[in-house]
């Protein structure tokens, strides 16, 4: 029996506004941590991390100046901007509702608690001395249902599209997140390798929760060429592109042995997992860590496109 267009879209999308409430509070936390070593009265990290979101043309289009306050309510609060933490949370929790069948009765309940609390919260106004807390109370809610989905959740195709909306959602964050380093780093090459510069690539592993892991693989060394490597060629991260397309070709895996049909997206999927596999981390920075982040990016997201289509998402 394989399941409807309309559920697979529903639970692939479910985890992806999940996923992506999570990462919109790790990139505020990118920014806040970066903006702490910036020497500077100009935001460029927080216009960094509006590029990196995707938002930019959205928030230029309601605010004229970019102001970091302002910059941090609009990526969490901001009903205007569907990316935000509180819109991305509304949106998992409706699709959560439409397919809540297909869940297990601990998922459902944790994601309608989660939402419950986080929308409590983000309500009102952020002052900046709650921010961390507000950050930390998003991650830690948005783990809690995690944990209720893979404690829980029969391994069959409802547990593989919710797997892949995660982990193709994650994989863009990730990817998102390096990008930032690249931007804030780009006026002031005579920086990099500097005391500084280490700072807030260890500033980095700790906005995605790898700093502890980081120093088990590379004995707390911080150097620019590791993190990266760590960061998207490392199997053993969770958060890493190399593991997020391992997770994301498994599911694909299951998929076609369930549904019996090879799409195109498994052939993408493939040179993807590929790519990551066959580049060091040299080669990569070599060619360009900007312009393989962006190459990256984009297939992910046509990735997302050819899952849909194959999988009869939209009638």
């Amino acid at each position: 029996m394989t399941l409807l267009g309309r559920t697979a879209n529903g639970l692939f999308w479910m985890f992806r506004y999940i996923e992506r409430a999570e990462n919109m509070a790790r990139l505020v936390d990118a920014g806040q941590r970066l903006s702490l070593t910036n020497l500077s009265a100009e935001p460029d990290e927080w216009q960094s991390v509006l590029v990196s979101a995707g938002v930019e043309a959205a928030y230029r289009a309601k605010h004229a100046e970019l102001d970091p306050d302002t910059i941090v309510d609009f990526l969490l609060r901001d009903g205007d901007n569907p990316s935000s933490v509180r819109a991305s949370i509304e949106t998992a929790r409706t699709n959560g509702r439409m397919v809540r069948t297909a869940l297990s009765r601990d998922l459902w309940e944790t994601l309608n608690e989660s939402w419950l609390i986080m929308t409590a919260r983000l309500d009102k106004p952020i002052q900046p001395r709650e921010l961390q807390t507000v950050l930390d109370l998003v991650k830690r809610q948005t783990t809690l249902i995690r944990g209720a989905f893979y404690g829980t959740m029969l391994r069959n195709e409802t547990f593989d599209f919710c797997n892949l909306g995660a982990f193709i959602e994650r994989a863009d964050n990730t990817a998102r997140i390096l990008d930032v380093k690249y931007w804030v780093l780009l006026p002031e090459h005579s920086s990099v390798g500097s005391s500084l510069d280490n700072f807030q690539w260890a500033s980095i592993l700790r906005s995605v929760s790898a700093h502890r892991s980081y120093a088990w693989e590379y004995d707390a060394e911080y150097r620019a060429v590791n993190i990266i490597d760590f960061l998207m060629l490392n199997r053993r991260l969770p958060r890493s592109l190399a593991y997020c397309y391992h997770c994301i070709q498994e599911s694909l895996t299951y998929l076609d042995r369930n549904y019996e049909t090879k799409h195109p997206c498994h052939r993408t999927a493939g040179e993807i997992n590929k790519r990551l596999s066959q580049n060091s981390v040299r080669e990569i920075i070599d060619g360009g860590l900007h312009e393989f982040l962006e190459a990256f990016i984009v297939d992910n997201n046509r990735l997302a496109g050819e899952i849909a289509k194959s999988y009869r998402f939209y009638p």
